[in-house]
């Protein structure tokens, strides 16, 4: 299993379109956090915070995490691996997660330079460290948790279709509407009283929490059975190849 995790971080840097993936994710981040003025530039904010990078990652991910995911499925259908990874001695669970860690190694690179933003701030205040840091580091919890519930949408994408094009716009349609799409249908007369339900059902209320800094379990347990859902059905995909 960690040779395999080691073959698609390896696989995914072996092109520029790897690097390409992280640089743009930082490119627009720090344009918007740092050039462009408006309400998201955080010199222009007047406190020290760096709560926008909160706001404006979920938004990126979905372009991010459909590239880092797109190909990890659907190359080895197209190069004809699949079957041979398939009679490999690890189980069809241990290939997912494998794709799934390796997916979080990338993802965990691409948030790492942010934490520039981090001491930026923390060193620019009117009184050095004046940040909340468990605030901001609880939110950064909350951003992997997004990011794993985004790459599992994307790997259930890519287990699908042997194009990578395909892949990423069904991983990038999946994740915007179980991102922002219950939000939208919770308008709907048709639910009544049930709008709150429906809300909670999508990704965005339960990142919003998460993104103040607070970790509560319902949150949790949220991503972590939407990620179960979709390691599942990925499972179920690639199984059906052998029926």
């Amino acid at each position: 299993m960690l040779s395999l995790i080691k073959k698609e971080v390896r696989s995914f840097f072996s092109s520029i379109v790897g690097y390409l993936v992280i640089m743009v994710y930082l490119l627009i981040n720090s344009v918007f956090l740092w050039l462009f003025p408006g309400s998201f530039n955080m010199l222009d904010g007047g406190y020290a915070s760096i709560g926008n990078l909160f706001t404006i990652s979920p938004w990126v991910f979905l372009f991010l995490i459909p590239a880092i995911s797109m190909r990890m499925f659907a190359d080895e259908k197209k190069a004809g691996t699949m079957e041979l990874l398939l009679t490999k001695p690890i189980t069809d669970i241990q290939i997912i997660l494998a794709k799934f860690w390796a997916g979080m190694l990338l993802l965990f690179l691409a948030l790492l330079p942010t934490l520039l933003y981090y001491s930026s701030i923390y060193l620019l205040g009117a009184n050095v460290g004046n940040i909340d840091s468990g605030g901001s580091f609880g939110s950064y919890v909350g951003l992997l948790f997004l990011g794993a519930a985004f790459l599992s949408i994307g790997l259930f994408a890519s287990s699908l279709t042997d194009n990578q094009i395909v892949a990423f716009l069904l991983a990038m349609f999946l994740s915007f509407f179980f991102f922002y799409g219950f939000d939208q249908i919770s308008e709907f007369a048709f639910f009544g009283t049930f709008d709150l339900f429906v809300i909670k059902l999508g990704i965005n209320e339960h990142y919003i929490s998460m993104s103040r800094g607070v970790i509560d379990s319902r949150d949790l347990f949220y991503f972590i059975g939407l990620i179960a859902i979709f390691m599942a059905a990925t499972r179920l995909v690639i199984q059906s190849r052998k029926w």
